[in-house]
């Protein structure tokens, strides 16, 4: 039985990884886009590194696209098999890899028009939306802390990780030989304590084998009351003394209802400037709905201030915008807005475009509230590079640029290493990192081995071990 590593290896997107059991079953933990990682020799999101149809099962750990947004490719290819995931995930999914399919055709149809006028070669899609809905009829719900007997060789169950509406750590259990099995964990992303909206990452079995994530393997979070007091600071600093517009980068699901969630809070005690509030994305709206039908992962404090509130995600000025023509339309305002805008790491969607049509204006402020890959756009402002470029042309950067990292989705070092303390360490027969910049793992992996794990690896892309 071995495992290889095809995304998220050394670097955070585009988790795949493969697990060939003894009978050479083909079981792949999440089938992940790549995003904002380009690389003149490899296009990752083109090639597997594996044939697609030898794979028999995909277990998603959750919706987000770096963990999902390749299936619809991987059935193009040939996967016929089936897909396991929460019901979140699954109605997650629904709208979010169609929503990816749309983005492609909007992003490269503006791109391929300037290739064409500089005689490049045109870009085609990774998939269309026929692609996205085959892989949706493969998809097969299942329950928080449900066994599921996959066959005679390998069974799992998901608890709940804390990180996404749905979103789940997958324990396998597969047989070795007679009377003999290994447990497998992937942790998939885990989310942090605390958590506005979600309840806390859960307990889980003893396994003998850790696959874990590690973003924020050197990092640690700024304390939520001083996060949420620096935002309403930073609108009342761009929107009221600057006149300005702030543009909040935030991924449709989960981290864009938190804004929400905050401001509406904000709004209620009276802390928020009475400014327009634009949630520009067709996506959020759809995703907020969803979000209102899965009461089972939202934790107690959650539910309570629904009691007093009935719509947590809406109050006056708060305007969401579906029509493209709408969307058009906020970059003529000259008045003071917010705009929480999709995609988080400002790599897709509609926000390129709003930072473009602002990104030279000092009295802009572009805020980062969530984890940003180096090579994405979100990470080159984060850097704070002078200019950048956008659709292919660059731009000063003039704006603002400040984050917060609290409200990224990802657990720091210290609620990992927490996390973990419900298993014996001594017993991991070996963990792998996974889903980390490369200096962020070998500071984790230290961490791990000073917490008592042995045998901790850092897998390269396309690297294969035994278990």
């Amino acid at each position: 039985m071995n495992i290889q590593f095809m995304g998220a290896a050394k670097m955070v997107t585009g988790s795949k990884h493969l697990i060939t059991t003894p009978n050479q079953t083909k079981i792949l933990l999440d089938c992940g886009l790549v995003q904002g990682v380009h690389d003149d020799k490899i296009d990752y999101n083109r090639n597997f590194g594996f044939d697609p149809s030898s794979v028999d099962y995909v277990i998603l750990s959750h919706a987000h696209i770096d963990h999902s947004g390749l299936l619809p490719r991987l059935v193009k290819e040939g996967f016929k098999g089936i897909v396991f995931c929460t019901s979140g995930t699954a109605d997650l999914c629904k709208i979010m890899l169609l929503d990816s399919a749309h983005i492609q055709t909007a992003d490269l149809g503006y791109l391929n028009k300037k290739r064409t006028k500089k005689n490049l070669k045109t870009i085609d899609p990774l998939y269309d939306i026929e692609d996205v809905e085959a892989v949706l009829k493969m998809f097969q719900i299942v329950d928080y802390d449900q066994t599921i007997k996959v066959n005679n060789e390998f069974s799992f169950l998901f608890t709940d990780a804390g990180h996404l509406l749905g979103s789940a750590c997958v324990h396998l259990k597969i047989k070795t030989g007679p009377r003999k099995y290994k447990k497998i964990t992937y942790t998939g992303d885990i989310g942090k304590y605390g958590d506005s909206i979600l309840r806390d990452p859960q307990e889980f079995p003893q396994p003998d084998i850790l696959i874990c994530e590690s973003t924020y393997g050197n990092k640690l979070h700024p304390v939520a009351k001083d996060a949420e007091l620096e935002l309403i600071q930073i609108v009342n600093e761009t929107c009221i003394e600057k006149k300005g517009k702030l543009i909040i980068p935030a991924f449709s699901v989960d981290r864009t209802q938190e804004i929400i969630y905050l401001l509406d809070q904000a709004h209620n005690s009276g802390k928020l400037a009475p400014v327009k509030v634009f949630v520009d994305s067709p996506l959020s709206v759809k995703a907020t709905d969803i979000m209102r039908k899965h009461e089972e992962c939202y934790r107690d404090e959650f539910l309570n201030y629904i009691a007093k509130d009935a719509d947590p995600f809406g109050f006056k000025n708060l305007e969401f915008v579906s029509d493209v023509e709408a969307s058009k339309a906020i970059n003529g305002l000259t008045e003071p807005c917010i705009i929480i805008s999709s995609s988080g790491m400002a790599e897709a969607g509609r926000v390129k475009h709003h930072i473009a049509n602002n990104i030279e204006n000092p009295n802009t402020t572009i805020l980062l509230v969530g984890y940003c890959t180096p090579e994405s756009l979100g990470g080159k402002l984060k850097a704070g590079l002078p200019v950048v470029r956008i659709f292919g042309e660059e731009y000063h950067v003039k704006a603002k640029v400040q984050s917060l990292d609290y409200y990224s989705a990802h657990a720091d070092y210290t609620e990992m290493l927490h996390f973990l303390k419900c298993i014996k360490a001594s017993k991991v027969e070996k963990t792998f990192l996974v889903h980390g910049e490369y200096e962020n793992q070998l500071a984790f992996k230290e961490r791990l081995i000073d917490a008592g794990f042995r045998h901790v690896f850092i897998p390269n892309m396309k690297e294969q071990f035994d278990l």
